[in-house]
């Protein structure tokens, strides 16, 4: 059975480049537009989620819930 899961994805632009990153996962890819860069991190994204020991999906998203949290408890 699929999962449905929902990540934050920010992009920047730097140079001629857009910079698609997901904190939550801690990847990032780019694009030439911000739709390219999107749909290269959806596919980064999915790969990881696909080949990834499920302890490392676990821990990493701990990692970046307890930074966000210590974000925001200063």
């Amino acid at each position: 059975m699929d999962q449905i899961c929902q990540f934050t994805a920010l992009i920047v632009r730097e140079g001629d480049l857009y910079i698609a990153r997901c904190a939550e996962l801690d990847i990032t890819s780019e694009g030439a537009s911000v739709n390219e860069a999107r749909a290269n991190l959806t596919e980064a994204i999915s790969h990881y989620l696909e080949t990834a020991d499920p302890e490392d999906v676990t821990r990493r998203m701990r990692a970046a819930r307890e930074a966000n949290e210590a974000k925001h408890d200063d």
